[in-house]
């Protein structure tokens, strides 16, 4: 038990030594880059968000849906399919299979790599692929966005509607003049 309890401390001391110089060998735009990533799969998951975003990568990297749903079925985010499709097109030929499947092979390892050491290894840099991302991922916002005030709208306008509808159901119902009873006094 003791030797546990040491082992699982110097593992725990080790880790927290290790840290920083882990953390050094990622860049300040890796750092940006996983974040905006990040965000794009946050807008993802959003309502209707996955629909907005895979037509946001069509029509940015010029594919086909088939090619991002290949690459979702490889369990990528859509940042991460972003980043891969923005690496690829930057690469000579484009966005082909052999040249997604290179940057795969790479990400993935042995050992698995981040997008930094990804981008030297091919010779690209980070900015544009970055920017390329943030640009889908605002995109993507400002049409969820729109879907949204114009869902608001159309809740607004039927909800006016039905109070309408309402109201002259009311003016009708007050407009109808009861019955007289007869008046036995007169006529006889």
């Amino acid at each position: 038990m003791k030797n546990n309890k040491m082992r699982l401390f110097m593992t725990g001391l080790f880790l927290c030594a290790a840290m920083p110089v882990l953390a050094q060998g990622i860049s300040a735009d890796e750092k940006k880059l996983d974040k905006v990533s990040f965000e794009l799969d946050k807008d993802g998951v959003q309502p209707e968000g996955a629909k907005i975003v895979t037509e946001r990568l069509q029509k940015e990297f010029k594919v086909d849906e088939a090619r991002v749903q290949g690459l979702r079925d490889q369990k990528l985010g859509y940042g991460e399919i972003s980043i891969v499709l923005a690496l690829a097109k930057d690469m000579q030929g484009g966005i082909t299979d052999a040249n997604v499947q290179k940057i795969m092979v790479i990400r993935q390892g042995p050992p698995v790599t981040g997008w930094g050491n990804v981008a030297s290894q091919l010779g690209v840099k980070l900015g544009p692929v970055t920017k390329n991302v943030k640009k889908i991922s605002s995109q993507a916002r400002k049409h969820e966005a729109k879907n949204a005030e114009k869902k608001e709208k159309n809740e607004k306008k039927e909800k006016l509607e039905k109070h309408e509808r309402n109201e002259k159901m009311e003016k009708i119902e007050k407009m109808e003049k009861p019955e007289r009873p007869d008046n036995p006094g007169k006529g006889k």
